[in-house]
């Protein structure tokens, strides 16, 4: 198959919604229609030890939440299909935000009970930033929740997205009768099973229909076809290009814990979705069709298997075709790498591959070479865009608690700081580490992956920090005099770079006023 074949078959795109929107529920549910998977796991059960497959680390099978990106393919219908599930949770945003510059397009989950919460605004803020293309699932559709024109009109004024319903609810909660496939023209009745089955859908081409009275009853049969009539004069008419600029959303309704309305969803998005699309460099675009390979890294995850400490770097595919034992170029190193394991993912299941194409995902087992945001080419120095990495907005000192495994202790917090669930500095003046992080939940987890990855233990102690800043200047005088006069709050991150600890917004401020020389950044990429 040629290279342009292989692109035209991959769809990779990632699953964003507020925590406990039914995110990792209808990841599950479409792994189970590409066959990737035989059952679907009891993600809320605890009774149960069956787990998502996605939440695959301990943690997150504890509580119920998924606290890292996970990466799964899949094949549908003559198609690879690469999922990324994202945490949900706030305090994990930075790892969902770099994920979005791995991905073509996006579904984002509503509950329609909850409606358009605060995480889902700021992960649709970023997609839009960028243009990317974006599909709308309403779930929970078996619960009561709010009326389905109220939502759109939510969507739309929420998250500054023109909608287009493709599929329509007969009902909600108790008189919740199945979909209409607005795409497909095809009614689909709902049965609380969990199983969707062939008999259940019934092509129905025209509304006036009869047999839809017969059905779903005339009252449910006479508000649908209003209901469509009102969509027909309100809504544009679906357009791929219009979808794939990124200027309409496709809403499609269901309930993925009972695998309801998942396969319209799938059905469609493998239909309209974009295959591999352009990425920005600093120094051109980097088209997939190009002959040459590159690829950027935009996750690191420690202990994917603690038994063998294993450090994975996962790498999005950009240009040409990757392929195992073959040299390529570190571009931040300035030297060439060879890797004889690259692997291709179903969450924390891994399989060696040979070659990958663009769109791919794969995981480069790394002892220390990579970064966030590093590239690999044959030979062309790239720097891919976009990539964040944002200024911590909670601090605490973290104190060794077991003197006997300090060296497990420094070992760990090197490689989870790697990954960039958080930051590490180290104040200057009396050698304390600081750990910084987006949010708070990610302390429990650098505690808690500490003592079962790594065999070490850690207390923190609260510090009063309003925020981290990297500090640059071209006048070596007065940097060096900034940097005297500010002993006390000078640290250093883990590449040595010189961090300002400011205490208070008024420090920060009058320390800016004070030393005009001296630039302060609030991102690690300046």
């Amino acid at each position: 198959m040629s290279l342009i074949q292989e692109i035209n078959k991959r769809r990779t795109f990632a699953i964003i919604s507020h925590p406990d929107a039914g995110k990792t529920t209808l990841t599950e549910k479409l792994l189970l229609f590409g066959g990737a998977i035989q059952i679907a796991g009891a993600v809320k059960s605890n009774k149960i030890k069956k787990h998502a497959t996605s939440d695959f680390m301990d943690i997150e099978r504890q509580r119920g939440i998924s606290v890292a990106t996970s990466v799964m393919a899949f094949e549908y219908r003559d198609l690879k299909i690469n999922i990324l599930d994202t945490p949900g949770h706030k305090d994990f945003a930075e790892d969902t935000y770099r994920t979005l510059t791995a991905v073509d397009s996006v579904i984002v989950v509503i509950d329609v009970a909850k409606g358009v919460e605060e995480q889902t605004e700021k992960l649709v803020e970023v997609c839009r930033m960028r243009n990317t293309p974006i599909i709308v699932f309403i779930n929970k559709l078996d619960r009561e929740g709010k009326d389905a024109f109220d939502l759109l009109d939510e969507v739309e004024l929420k998250l500054g997205l023109t909608v287009r319903p493709l599929s329509w609810p007969i009902g909600m909660g108790q008189t919740f009768k199945g979909v209409y496939n607005l795409y497909e023209r095809k009614l689909v009745l709902f049965r609380p099973h969990g199983k969707q089955v062939e008999e259940e859908i019934i092509e129905i081409r025209d509304l006036s229909d009869p047999r839809l009275e017969k059905e779903v009853g005339p009252g449910p049969a006479k508000e649908l076809r209003d209901e469509v009539h009102t969509i027909e004069e309100v809504y544009p008419p679906f357009e791929r290009e219009v979808y794939l600029n990124g200027e309409v959303s496709p809403v499609f309704f269901g309930s993925a814990v009972n695998n309801f309305g998942v396969k319209e969803l799938l059905d469609c998005f493998v239909e309209v979705a974009p295959p591999p699309q352009p990425r920005p460099a600093e120094e051109r675009p980097v088209k997939p069709d190009e002959d040459k390979f590159s690829g950027f890294v935009f996750k690191i995850h420690a202990n994917m298997d603690p038994k063998h400490r294993d450090r994975i770097a996962f790498m999005r595919i950009c240009s040409g075709i990757f392929q195992r034992n073959t040299n390529y170029y570190h571009v931040r190193q300035a030297r060439s790498l060879k890797f004889s394991n690259p692997t291709s993912f179903m969450a924390d299941k891994k399989t060696v591959i040979d070659e990958a194409f663009p769109g791919d995902v794969v995981g480069l087992y790394d002892s220390g070479n990579f970064k966030i945001g590093d590239a690999l080419s044959e030979g062309e120095p790239l720097h891919f865009k976009g990539i964040p990495s944002f200024s911590p907005e909670q601090f605490r000192y973290v104190n060794n608690a077991d003197p006997m495994k300090s060296k497990q202790l420094n070992k760990g917090l090197d490689e989870l700081m790697d990954e960039g669930v958080a930051q590490m500095f180290v104040r200057e003046s009396d050698g304390r580490k600081i750990i910084g992080t987006v949010g708070a939940l990610q302390f429990d987890v650098i505690q808690y992956r500490l003592e079962n990855e790594y065999g070490a233990k850690c207390s923190y102690e609260p510090v009063n920090l309003y925020k981290a800043c990297w500090v640059s200047c071209k006048d070596q005088a007065a940097f060096k005099e900034f940097l005297s006069r500010r002993r006390r709050d000078i640290a250093k991150d883990t590449e040595d770079n010189l961090v300002f600890l400011a205490e208070s917004a008024w420090m920060l401020k009058m320390a800016q006023e004070n030393h005009p020389e001296v630039e302060f950044h609030f991102t690690s990429e300046f």
